[in-house]
């Protein structure tokens, strides 16, 4: 289910007019449990159950499927683009009862109340043996492909990785909406969850991942850093620059051969400029803390070499343009076609280790089906994944002699400061 049918079962279930009509259709708590298991997100004290009051803050949260049309920004791609936040945001100081101020043994004691019977309070890790990074990480649709796959890639290449994540579909799994949902600010008043806070004030970490969204700014990114380096100030940051999108364009293409390697670059030179505008503050603020995984860049080469037929099995560009179910995008938001899911976790993987998965000699344990990709789509995925990630110039790494290795892995005296 998308935004868009969740607004229109808000609509039949009586919740556009208020708790009366809702108490008039004893169907609805049945309908609220329907919508819960597709948004969990809207269940914003993670109690279990949704209420009609959760559901409509919810609503009003995501924004209602038509906002922002009259100014042509949300062109019907399911999710909002354009959206009032709170002007809380551009105050010096966040509301005193936000979590982040709490002491952390109270933070943990906050955490092990709303999440009761629902794990640990507390995750940590002691520090791995076999070189693993501990990471803690947000995000949405467009991050939960590597975050699935950079944990097998890891097994394959010797480690077992530490990963928790707090995760949310579009908007709800963005950097500034986890954060006041874990602060029990602005929408989230006297409702925090501090799922990720609690095991970062409370144990040790060495990295944290997130994915982008519309209207991002740098301090949706700093508050994170900031808290984080208060516990663990060795730790690292790495934020997805996700990949070009349709919406890009002012019209969808009749036809894939719209796709030349120059349109692909514009494309990508788009979103370059656009996450300068919260990367390039980051880094400066954060000199030597803060890294991008380059997926925008990873996925434009994957569609060049397929352009020159050289991803075995791919069979489109673009599902909603070429109607090929093998596509590297499947739909009108973007998200990755079948396989493609490998591609970003080779990305993280190589980003965070500074190793192109080239070098995994053992068996990577996807599971599903065995015959696509095929082995020799996956090799190129890898190949795809390292060169974006050494030629990029906020991954980090480097690779002048083309060895498969960080410069910085094999002489630490490189190590410099962005």
């Amino acid at each position: 289910m998308n935004l868009r049918a969740f607004f229109v079962s808000l609509f039949i279930t009586g919740f556009a007019f208020g708790p009366s009509a809702y108490a008039q259709n004893s169907g609805n708590a049945k309908r609220l449990q329907q919508l819960l298991k597709q948004f969990p997100a809207a269940d914003t004290n993670q109690d279990g159950k949704l209420t009609w009051q959760e559901a409509l803050a919810y609503r009003k949260k995501v924004g209602a499927p038509n906002a922002g049309k009259a100014g042509g920004r949300n062109q019907g791609r399911g999710v909002p683009t354009t959206f009032a936040v709170d002007k809380g945001w551009d105050l010096d100081k966040f509301p005193q009862e936000a979590v982040c101020y709490m002491p952390a043994d109270q933070i943990k004691a906050t955490y092990a109340k709303v999440a009761a019977g629902k794990g640990p309070a507390v995750v940590s890790h002691s520090k791995p043996t076999d070189g693993a990074l501990r990471v803690v990480g947000v995000g949405h649709s467009f991050m939960m492909p590597g975050y699935k796959t950079m944990p097998l890639i890891a097994k394959g290449a010797g480690m077992n990785q530490p990963l928790y994540t707090h995760v949310g579909g579009g908007m709800t799994g963005s950097a500034r909406y986890k954060w006041e949902q874990e602060n029990g600010i602005f929408g989230f008043e006297g409702k925090p969850y501090p799922k990720l806070l609690a095991s970062i004030a409370n144990a040790e970490w060495d990295a944290m991942m997130f994915g982008p969204y519309f209207q991002d700014q740098p301090k949706y990114y700093s508050c994170w850093i900031d808290f984080c380096l208060k516990y663990n100030p060795e730790m690292k940051f790495y934020l997805s620059d996700a990949w070009p999108q349709l919406s890009q364009l002012k019209e969808k293409p009749k036809s894939e051969a719209f796709f030349t390697d120059e349109v692909l670059d514009q494309l990508a030179e788009e979103r370059k400029k656009m996450h300068a505008e919260v990367i390039d503050p980051l880094r400066e603020a954060y000199p030597g803390k803060v890294f991008i995984l380059p997926t925008s860049d990873s996925m434009v080469l994957a569609a060049k070499h397929f352009i020159r037929g050289e991803l075995p099995g791919i069979e489109g560009l673009h599902r909603v343009i070429g109607k090929k179910e093998r596509s590297l995008w499947r739909d009108q938001l973007g998200h990755l076609g079948p396989g493609f899911e490998r591609l970003e976790g080779y990305v993280f993987y190589a980003t965070l280790y500074g190793k192109s998965p080239e070098l995994i000699e053992d068996n990577i344990p996807f599971g599903g089906n065995t015959n696509f990709p095929s082995t020799s789509l996956d090799q190129m995925f890898r190949k795809i994944a390292w060169q974006a990630v050494s030629e990029h110039p906020y991954s980090g790494i480097t690779d002048k002699n083309s060895d498969g290795m960080s410069d910085v892995l094999e002489d630490p005296a490189l190590q410099t400061s962005p």
